[in-house]
């Protein structure tokens, strides 16, 4: 095989990998008020915390405490959600900060 066609190739399989990333991040997104309720009716899942990522976007975290699932979402500034992580076995933590050193 040539370069070119190796050089061409691999571009063309970067581009279909794009492509499908693409199209698969989109069906993991929907209306907010649609992704909270799946959540809650499928999973049972509720939002456990929130906060505000970069460009203002609404980064929330659901679980439920009852079956241990969990899934993290991110809402941009039209109201779209999407699905970023999910798993099992979630925690709630109450850890109490570190005591700093004296002579520090």
């Amino acid at each position: 095989m040539t370069q070119d066609f190796m050089k061409y190739a691999i571009l063309g399989l970067g581009a279909l990998f794009a492509s499908a990333t693409l199209t698969q991040a989109q069906q993991n997104c929907a209306p907010r008020d649609l992704v909270v309720e799946r959540l809650a009716s499928a999973y049972g899942e509720t939002r456990q915390s929130i906060g505000i990522g970069q460009n203002n976007v609404v980064i929330e975290v659901f679980a439920s405490k009852d079956t241990g699932t969990w899934t993290i979402t991110v809402t941009n500034t039209a109201g779209t959600t999407c699905l970023v992580a999910s798993g099992q076995a979630f925690e709630t933590l109450a850890e109490a900060l570190p005591v700093p050193n004296e002579d520090a």
